[in-house]
């Protein structure tokens, strides 16, 4: 046991790290080590270990991604950001656009995907109108992230909740939709605020902008191609007559068999170290479930006053965890221990939207929030820790108040 929880723990030190201390290995490495190790010290055999990984929310998160994929091969994230740079709008309403745009493409393609393809052509657009990028990186940045809560394909760890309490696809949009809207106004009202007198880019600043031919012109037929795919995909879900991981995995093959698309190029988008990531997860956390310690912990925290199957405590806790170990890792330690029954509404809102949106605390606080700093410094503008929460915390703070009134109402 003693060994089990080491592993463990040093585990989801790498996950609030983002590496463990003294060594070069990241998030990723750090759960396929402690997987292995898991299996090396016995702590779960080989076969308890396969059967730990749920193939359902793996399978699904592939096949979405795949799909999203299909829309930057395609060159439509491009096209769409052209057509926006050229809008005869102010900057506020500009901002506007961006977050209701970045929010509906995070909660139908994935927001990770969404956020690497738009943030160079942010940066672009923005220098191209002579205005300053950093607001608007911001709240397109909380723009994806709140918006994504609204659908299961909008983020993994929404995969993860919805398959673990068992939610369909119109449950899930039945309990999460209206928040992951009423987030927008907030996100534009707090960044509209606090850059107001600052839209201009500051004098002497400039960015180099992607080069020449990175961004793949418009293809049309591709994009009709992958609209329609994805169209019938969300109508699959909502049926609810086949598996999700089967629709979203036929989808990945229909869009893969491509004549003018090399498959390779549509999978080179695919974020592989995000799937193992999940993979290491789900069979570390299999093993330590083994040792009976979470059991224990659960109920040490029940006697404590602290009820992980109260939604608005589930809320503030999922909020909070996640900002220490990320988003996916939080769902998938909270999700086995939850006991939905007639809650499971409650519960799922809870989860989904509680690590959506303090998804904006902190750079670090979501995937998202990492891409859009580090591609931001590759085009030469600089988005520091400070300014990101200076921002991010009223927005958290606001849609905090929005999502719990949402769950006490459900509940």
């Amino acid at each position: 046991m003693n060994v089990t929880l080491i592993i463990f723990i040093l585990v989801y030190v790498a996950m609030a790290f983002g590496k463990l201390p003294g060594l070069r290995v990241d998030r990723t490495g750090a759960a396929v080590v402690g997987a292995l190790a898991m299996i090396v010290f016995g702590a779960i055999s080989p076969k308890g270990a396969w059967e730990a990984v749920d193939y359902r929310t793996l399978g699904m998160l592939f096949g979405l991604m795949v799909v999203s994929t299909a829309f930057v091969v395609s060159g439509f994230y491009a096209w769409l950001a052209q057509r926006v740079a050229i809008m005869p709008v102010s900057p506020p309403m500009l901002l506007a656009i961006l977050i209701v745009v970045g929010g509906v493409l995070a909660a139908v393609l994935t927001k990770d995907v969404v956020m690497v393809a738009m943030t160079p052509l942010l940066v672009s657009i923005t220098m191209a109108r002579k205005l300053n990028p950093v607001p608007f990186l911001l709240a397109f940045c909380f723009g994806v992230n709140t918006g994504s809560v609204g659908m299961i394909s909008g983020s993994p760890q929404n995969m993860i909740v919805a398959q673990g309490l068992g939610l369909s696809f119109s449950g899930f949009i039945r309990v999460a939709a209206l928040p992951a809207l009423l987030s927008f106004p907030v996100v534009w009202a707090v960044v509209a605020f606090m850059y107001r007198g600052r839209w201009a880019l500051p004098a002497g600043q400039d960015a180099p902008l992607p080069p020449a031919g990175t961004v793949p012109p418009l293809d049309r037929w591709e994009t009709i191609k992958a609209a329609l795919v994805t169209l019938a995909v969300m109508a699959a879900f909502i049926s609810g007559h086949w598996p999700r991981e089967i629709i979203a995995l036929t989808a990945a093959g229909v869009l893969l068999l491509n004549r003018k698309i090399a498959s390779n190029d549509m999978l080179g988008h695919v974020d592989g170290n995000l799937l193992l990531l999940i993979m290491g997860l789900f069979v570390v956390n299999a093993a330590l479930d083994l040792t009976g310690l979470p059991q224990q912990w659960l109920h040490d925290l029940r006697n404590a006053g602290v009820d992980l199957n109260n939604p608005v405590t589930l809320c503030l806790v999922g909020g909070l965890l996640s900002n220490v170990i990320g988003n996916n890792p939080t769902v998938m330690l909270l999700t086995p221990f939850l006991q939905p029954g007639v809650d499971a509404d409650a519960l799922g809102a809870a989860l989904a939207v509680g690590t959506g949106f303090f998804s904006n605390l902190v750079v670090f606080g979501s995937l998202a929030g990492i891409i859009v700093v580090e591609q931001a410094a590759r085009c030469g503008v600089r988005v520091s820790f400070m300014e990101f929460s200076r921002a991010g915390a009223p927005v958290t703070v606001c849609c905090l108040a929005i999502a719990l009134a949402w769950i006490m109402y459900l509940t």
